[in-house]
């Protein structure tokens, strides 16, 4: 494309608005779940872990599929096809008369759950291998951005009731739709396109042909288990927050509005200088431990504000995420960049199937009035491990390859 900032600033402005949606219903989800079965927070978040294992498995089945056919037909109709399924889902989660509506939702948004891959996609055509890092951290400062705004609206207009924010998010989503369909403009250049193939448009299909790039299937192992931790942090986060502060859904979209902000001054200032002066792979290391030492601190506080100041070491952890992606995107060609950001997001759907059940299932047992140990940060502590692990799987896949 002949205008790059200009398209940048286009899918800027999509992913803002969709994880803004995203952000609105977080706060309010623990309570409308606890008034479907009639429940506390702690069984709610049984459910809650549920609910995203639906969305993760739908998503890992269809994701390959849409990048796929991201790569044959373009990113533009794949992003439309997203949102519009993400706008009926939230519009199944505000009219839900009973649990089993929010599970039909789930399945139809993770059917067309392709909106960040998509946009990953997106952002690998536009850039020139220098700058795919960098430009990954914009996507990246989109997401913190989306999460400073959502959760803080969310939490505001859950206080007029527990379905508002759900509609709110379906306004904003088919906005976003409207937007794509107007104004965003086509990345993938014809010449740059493959045909599509169903036998690669599977989850194991698309992560064996990725079996030819090693330093990405090391690269891959790690970042398993860095979404696999971060499901303490997308899955618990509300129900911990109210469990362990006794926090209102004001209180747990500021939280997040702070999370959001940290990310975004990480992934959109602090990145790029980064990234300049030590490179890469030393920003991989860095982030890794980072994120390691702000989860430890997250299981271990013990007060509301402390939450505050522990998210600088955590946000810094949002590091390693763009330069992880710019080191494995840089390994593939043009024409396979929708497949790799299909087998990532499989993998992340392969996480998100297993995350939520067992950070969610580990949070109920240790705020279990039955049990006898009472720690609500238990996720948390296993995320550090996993961190800890990733750093070490990380660190020998890149030194092996002098990056």
């Amino acid at each position: 494309m002949k205008n790059r900032k200009a398209a940048l600033g286009f899918i800027f402005v999509t992913v803002l608005i969709d994880v803004t949606g995203l952000g609105i219903i977080i706060p309010v989800l623990p309570k409308l779940i606890s008034e479907l079965i009639g429940g506390t927070i702690s069984d709610a978040s049984v459910y809650g872990g549920w609910l995203l294992f639906v969305y993760a498995f739908f998503q890992f089945l269809f994701a390959p599929i849409l990048g796929g056919l991201s790569d044959q037909y373009g990113r533009r109709i794949v992003l439309l096809i997203a949102l519009f399924g993400l706008t009926i889902d939230y519009l199944f989660l505000a009219l839900a008369p009973t649990i089993g509506w929010l599970f039909l939702g789930r399945i139809i948004a993770g059917i067309g759950g392709a909106s960040f891959t998509t946009a990953s996609a997106y952002i690998a055509d536009i850039s020139t291998p220098d700058k795919r890092a960098q430009n990954f951290g914009v996507l990246g400062a989109a997401f913190g951005l989306g999460f400073i705004v959502g959760p803080v609206i969310g939490g505001l207009l859950g206080e007029l009731g527990s379905r508002i924010p759900f509609y709110a998010a379906a306004g904003l989503t088919f906005a976003n739709w409207l937007y794509g369909y107007f104004v965003v403009p086509e990345s993938l250049a014809p010449e740059n396109r493959r045909s599509f193939s169903l036998k690669r448009a599977n989850p194991v299909g698309t992560l064996l042909q990725l079996k030819n790039y090693p330093l990405i299937i090391g690269l891959l192992i790690a970042l398993f288990f860095v979404y696999l931790g971060q499901h303490a942090t997308h899955s618990t986060w509300a129900y911990f927050t109210q469990e362990n502060f006794d926090w209102s859904e004001v209180e747990v979209g500021y939280s997040l509005g702070f999370v959001g902000l940290m990310i975004a001054i990480v992934q959109g200032v602090i990145i790029r200088p980064v990234i300049a002066k030590i490179g890469q792979g030393k920003a991989v290391y860095v982030g890794l431990s980072f994120n390691a030492l702000g989860l430890l601190l997250i299981a271990l506080a013990t007060k509301g504000w402390m939450i505050f100041a522990i998210m600088v070491p955590y946000a810094l952890g949002g590091l390693a995420g763009p330069a992880l992606q710019g080191i494995m995107s840089s390994q593939v060609p043009a024409n396979e960049q929708g497949e790799l950001q299909g087998g990532m997001t499989s993998l992340m759907s392969v996480t998100s199937i297993i995350g939520p059940v067992l950070m969610t299932t580990i949070f109920h047992y240790y705020t279990d009035p039955g049990n006898n140990i009472y720690f609500p940060g238990a996720p948390f502590a296993l995320a550090t491990i996993l961190a800890i692990t990733s750093l070490t799987v990380a660190y020998r896949s890149i030194s092996r390859q002098g990056h």
